[in-house]
Formats: structure tokens, sequence, C-alpha cells
């Protein structure tokens, strides 16, 4: 093949195949639980699909073809990683005791991660299916996908959240219909133990959602602690990696933030975004030189009657994931 035609096969290859692109994202993201892995198993199935091109002749379509490679290597890529998992995911919540959380060393836990919005923003065209893709990647439902046997999380994203039959599903995992029904029903199961009762969130467009959000962020800004109170509810959860513990009821979070976390007036700086279809926040904090350095995410469960779930991510290296920079002006 000359190198001109060589680079025509390239440009109908990504004519064909780049609008798929962030839906195969949110694909990997739901089975890895990382955005930055999801990413890396994104760009392994563009280089497979590309070096496959030429003998693929169009017997599927491109997107369930491209699906087939996606999750092949996302399962190939689970038997080498472990589990992803929130703090809740290790057990209960903590007991009073007047000392601060747990602390986690690099290594001990291999932690969930949120994924930004702005890499799905064209994940659909259709409103209808921008929600059900959102909904899909609410962070509860994903840290409880983890803890599903990696071919059943396969079955139930490719049956229930990608719509795909059974007799595809069963194709694409190299399967049979039989065990593509068997594992969709162990996997549906296994889901309710785990969350048996999901929340109605807010929509991260809604007026009350980002009210929720402008008061969390003034809250820590502010040092808070009345407004904070005001913004979560009597039942909220709060949690934060890399930290074992987390905590139970508002008055738990109130005291564990307000002890350990919220500090003096300005010590801490959010601007607004959105992650796994949730209201969220890059996180700022002031060095002891006075400047505001990337601290990391955080991730709230907005309710109508206000937030249930805290979940703060302490990893400066998501901020740059974001699209923010390191360092803050101010």
């Amino acid at each position: 093949m000359t190198a001109q035609a060589r680079t025509a096969e390239r440009d109908r290859f990504a004519a064909d195949s780049e609008r798929y692109r962030p839906e195969l994202l949110a694909h990997c993201y739901r089975m890895a639980g990382s955005a930055q892995d999801a990413e890396d198993l994104v760009q392994e199935t563009y280089l497979r699909a590309w070096r496959s091109y030429a003998g693929f002749e169009g017997r599927a379509s491109m997107r369930s073809w491209l699906y087939t490679i996606a999750t092949n290597v996302c399962l190939t890529a689970r038997t080498s990683r472990h589990t992803r998992v929130l703090p809740s995911g290790l057990g209960g919540p903590a007991v009073e005791s007047g000392h601060p959380p747990k602390y986690l060393a690099p290594g001990e836990v291999s932690w969930l991660e949120p994924l930004p919005d702005g890499r799905l923003a064209a994940a659909a065209d259709d409103p209808a299916a921008v929600v059900v893709a959102r909904e899909s990647l609410r962070l509860a439902l994903v840290a409880s996908l983890q803890h599903l046997p990696a071919r059943q999380r396969a079955i139930l994203l490719l049956r229930d959240v990608l719509a795909f039959s059974a007799a595809e599903t069963a194709e694409i995992l190299g399967t049979t219909t039989a065990a593509v029904k068997s594992g969709q029903q162990r996997a549906r199961a296994r889901l309710d133990e785990l969350d048996p009762t999901p929340e109605e969130l807010l929509e991260p467009t809604d007026r009350r959602a980002r009210a929720l959000l402008d008061g969390y962020i003034a809250a820590f800004e502010r040092s808070d602690a009345a407004l904070l109170e005001q913004v979560l509810r009597t039942d909220a959860t709060l949690e934060a990696t890399p930290f074992r513990d987390w905590q139970a009821g508002r008055a738990h979070c109130l005291r564990t933030l307000y002890t350990y976390v919220l500090g003096t007036p300005g010590e801490w700086r959010m601007v607004a975004t959105t992650a796994n279809g949730q209201p969220a926040a890059v996180v700022y904090h002031r060095s002891a030189d006075g400047v505001l350095r990337a601290n990391g995410i955080v991730v709230l469960a907005a309710t109508a009657t206000g937030v249930s779930h805290v979940v703060k991510f302490h990893d400066p290296a998501l901020v740059a994931l974001f699209g923010h920079p390191d360092v803050l002006a101010g």
C-alpha cells in the first residue's frame, strides 16, 4: 500500500470511528472506575482497531465492533489491576474516637476516581440519551459496579446501559446468550444488595443543585460551619480518599470537617464544575507560602432535600484532568 493510500485509509478510519470516542471513554470508565485508566484503555482500543481496520469489512456495525474491542481490552486489563473502591467500600462508618481519620499510604488501596463531564460533552445529541448516560455514571453506581465480577459488569453495562441485545452481547463477549442472561440476572441482584434504593439525584443543571453547590463552596471559602449545616441533610455521609474512615450523619460530618478541614476564611478556594453527572468543585488549598495550590476534586450528591453524600478526592493530579491549573491566582 502506498503512503497516499495509507493516509486515505487512516482518514476513513478516523471519520468512521472518532465519533464513538466519548461513549467508549464512558464505557471504559464504568468498567475501570478511573478516568485516567479509561483514557489509556480507549487509546489501546483505537490502536487495536486501527491495526485490524483493513480486515473489518463492515461485517458488524462500527459501533459494536469498537465496543467488542474496548470491552475485551477492559477485561484483559482487569486481570492485572486491583478493584477501585471508595472508603465506604472498605467497611462501616467511623465510630467517634477523637482521632483524625486514618490515612492509607499510596498503594494500600486502589481508589475510585471521578470523571469530568466535560470529557463526555459530545457523547450524544439526544437529550434523553444524555440523561441516561449521565445516570449510569453517577458515583454511587460506578462504585457499586466495581464490586461485580468483571464479566458480570461488562454484561450489565452492555445490556442495561448500552442496550445491546443478549445475542449482540454474547457475540461481543464470545459467549452464549444463555450465559449473558444468567450473568445479567446475577449482576442485577448483586447491585440491588449493594444499593437497594438508589437516590433521586438532581440534575447538575437544576438550579437547586447549583444552589447547594454554591452553598457548599461558600461554606468552605468562608469557613462557615453554620452554612455547611444548612447544605447537608441530617443523614448526610462524608468520605474522602485516601482516608479509610468515613462519616455518617450530619453531626459527625460537621464535627470532622470543623475539627480537621475547614480552617480559616480564605484557606480554601473552589471552582464549580460537574463530574459523574453531579455538581462538583475543583479544590485549591492555600499553602504556607500563601499560594493556592491544587488539592483535588469534591463531588456532591444533590437531592431535593439537601446534599446527601460528599466525596472528596485528595489527589492534585485530578485538577489537571478537569482542565484547571496547578496554581490559582489570588
